[in-house]
């Protein structure tokens, strides 16, 4: 059978089993065959840059940058994402046209000297690349040693048996859909640990005018995920939040309502801000832009100076 549509994804084993989901709801939407779609590897800068932390190497716009460039150039027809890893400003001609059903939006720790950070001995090393996560760290246990820790998932829990860090953070959504929820020793609730704006969601990625593409994801799209995000993403982007700002930011939606909670914390978890508001679900990004404003008007503006 001919391809219908090619979906652009990177190859890490995470990516893959998005990328699969993706394909799973399509063909059981549209009664299409396996064969009709084509999963396209494609590597991207983020997964080939290991040696420091993507802030210093360009950002988030690094796991995304090679996908939208195919996407463009047609190579492919949808990219397929971790929405917490997409840029707030996307390129010309390219838009997010749908969220699949979000998954559990909480962080999980994976510990091997202890099942919780806090049961974690003094001085132990707690792995994350993660600016976000770093700095909860912190705030909950400021004499523990975090270290920088890039890979994906595997890549990271083989670190954990090596003995680089006594335990290391990672996103239960992503852990699931790994198949890997066993390993987790604990997870984290929501108002210790705040997720990152769009995480557990997975995003599709169009040409702008592309009908009949989106036409096709219109049948797997999921309302209220679209609706948490359009509020997350646009809490970020007033915040120019980017992978050199820790921003936590999560939105949910129950029925017409949608209730907000953000923050932003310094790098060394000594100074945050929380916020919080509640609003209609059809104003979600409106809601996510005043949560912002309200927070740095809470933090004043030089808050970020230094270190954003």
């Amino acid at each position: 059978m001919q391809t219908i549509l090619k979906i652009g994804t990177r190859g890490s084993p995470l990516a893959l089993a998005q990328a699969q989901e993706t394909q799973a709801r399509l063909m059981a939407a549209h009664g299409l065959p396996q064969e009709a779609f084509e999963i396209v590897v494609i590597s991207t800068s983020g997964d080939r840059i290991q040696d420091r932390p993507l802030s210093e190497a360009g950002g988030k716009g690094l796991f995304t940058k090679e996908i939208e460039e195919a996407l463009l150039a047609r190579a492919v027809d949808i990219a397929v994402h971790s929405s917490k890893d997409m840029p707030t400003q996307l390129p010309d001609g390219l838009e997010l046209s749908a969220f699949l059903p979000r998954e559990d939006a909480r962080d999980a720790f994976v510990g091997k000297a202890a099942k919780t950070i806090a049961d974690l001995p003094r001085g132990a090393k707690v792995g994350s690349s993660s600016l976000r996560r770093q700095a909860l760290i912190r705030r909950m246990r400021p004499d523990l040693d975090v270290v920088m820790f890039r890979g994906n998932v595997q890549t990271r829990l083989r670190k954990l048996d090596e003995g680089v860090a006594a335990g290391t953070i990672l996103a239960h959504a992503g852990l699931k859909r790994l198949g890997l929820g066993h390993v987790v020793t604990n997870l984290i609730p929501l108002d210790i640990f705040p997720p990152a704006p769009g995480q557990g969601a997975i995003g599709i990625e169009t040409r702008i005018g592309d009908g009949d593409v989106e036409q096709m994801l219109a049948a797997i799209h999921d309302l209220p995920t679209g609706q948490a995000l359009a509020c997350e993403r646009a809490f970020l982007a007033a915040l120019d939040g980017s992978c050199r700002t820790p921003i936590a930011g999560h939105a949910v939606i129950d029925g017409a309502d949608l209730s907000f909670a953000g923050l932003i914390i310094s790098p060394d978890g000594t100074q945050s801000h929380m916020v919080e508001m509640k609003g209609p679900a059809l104003d979600a990004a409106r809601i996510g832009e005043e949560a912002a404003r309200t927070v740095r008007a809470r933090a004043g503006e030089t808050f970020f100076d230094g270190w954003a």
